[in-house]
């Protein structure tokens, strides 16, 4: 079943293509409609699964770096940054578990604070630790992270704003030079969903969007438990990550994708193609035993633009929306995001 709802006025999401064996696509006009299509991403290479944001021993985590690198690689997993809190957790220490087929990247979650708000910035293929910076202002303080993060050539991305209700939309409108935000983070304690009169930090992310932020979101471990037992109330492994698509499985590659918005982000959900045409977007989910799915297609200020329990789900640009995203959710409640992608006008 299918509904859909067309907002002249909305922003659209344009979406990824993952490799996979499907039928050969339908051949579209790459003129414009109604003067308007997507801007199709410049992408190759295959996809990449990864997390950014775990811990160990050197911080707050309850196992060895080697116990977590190896619980990743042995998961499935294609690479991971150790983010330790004001820690550099060194690949190099850990280069008999990283091999062809496993990367370690380099990382640090830049730990600072303004008042009571928490600013937790992590910095990702970074060459040395990273001392967290504070500042005259929230904004300026998480500002200060991520510059000092960009002066050593890393990837910033901002963690859990709703993490003691520390960020808004209205301070991440601000920041600059930040390409990354966590829509979802498997903490306990983070807020993924909002409360006490705080939007959900997928709402925070529409409202960047809609702003005309270019900001991408990753779903992530923070994981700090490997030990004892796996609950809801503890911060496990195995609950947020992201396909990233790039040429090789080196770090550069990796963060020059992360960076361009060429990944999607899951507590689950596989998916196992993303096809942007001009006028189309179009989400093959890899189906899991007898679960159903239903994709909703996102635009501006959070509307939906259309919701189908198709698979493939197939979303139709007839005009100018700015942007659209997804959101695929399977009968579990697992979840998958794709990226946005934008609308070009002529």
């Amino acid at each position: 079943m299918t509904y859909r709802k067309d907002l002249p006025w909305l922003s659209l999401v344009a979406l990824l293509v993952l490799g996979g064996s499907c039928s050969p696509p339908v051949e579209e006009s790459a003129s414009f409609a109604g003067g308007v299509a997507f801007d199709i991403p410049d992408w190759s290479g295959r996809w990449y699964k990864g997390n950014t944001h775990a811990h160990t021993t050197n911080s707050d985590g309850d196992s060895s770096p080697e116990y977590v690198a190896r619980w990743y690689k042995e998961n499935g997993y294609d690479f991971l940054v150790l983010s330790d809190h004001n820690v550099l957790t060194d690949p190099e220490a850990l280069s008999h578990i990283a091999d062809d087929e496993f990367l370690l990247i380099p990382g640090e979650e830049v730990t600072s604070s303004f008042e009571s708000a928490a600013v937790h910035v992590n910095g990702l293929n970074i060459p040395h630790v990273i001392e967290p910076r504070r500042s005259e202002t929230l904004v300026a303080t998480i500002q200060a992270n991520v510059d000092a993060i960009r002066e050593v050539e890393g990837v910033p991305h901002i963690n859990h704003p709703n993490f003691l209700w520390s960020i808004g939309a209205q301070e991440l409108a601000q920041v600059e030079d930040d390409r990354l935000l966590e829509i979802w983070n498997g903490h306990p304690t983070v807020h993924n969903d909002g409360g006490s009169g705080s939007p959900s930090v997928e709402e925070i992310w529409d409202v960047l969007l809609t702003g005309g932020k270019t900001v991408f979101g990753i779903a992530v471990d923070d994981a700090h438990h490997f030990q004892g037992e796996f609950n809801a109330d503890r911060a496990n492994p195995g609950r947020g990550w992201i396909s990233v698509r790039a040429n090789t499985l080196e770090a550069d590659e990796l963060m020059a994708s992360l960076e361009a918005g060429y990944f999607y982000a899951s507590t689950g959900v596989e998916l196992t193609e993303i096809a942007v045409r001009p006028r189309s977007i179009e989400i093959h989910i890899a189906q899991d035993r007898d679960f159903g799915y239903e994709t909703t297609f996102i635009g501006a200020s959070g509307e939906m633009l259309l919701r189908t329990e198709d698979n493939p789900a197939v979303f139709h640009l007839n005009e100018d929306v700015g942007y659209v995203r997804a959101r695929v959710q399977d009968s579990r409640s697992d979840l998958a995001w794709v990226q946005p992608v934008f609308v070009m006008r002529r």
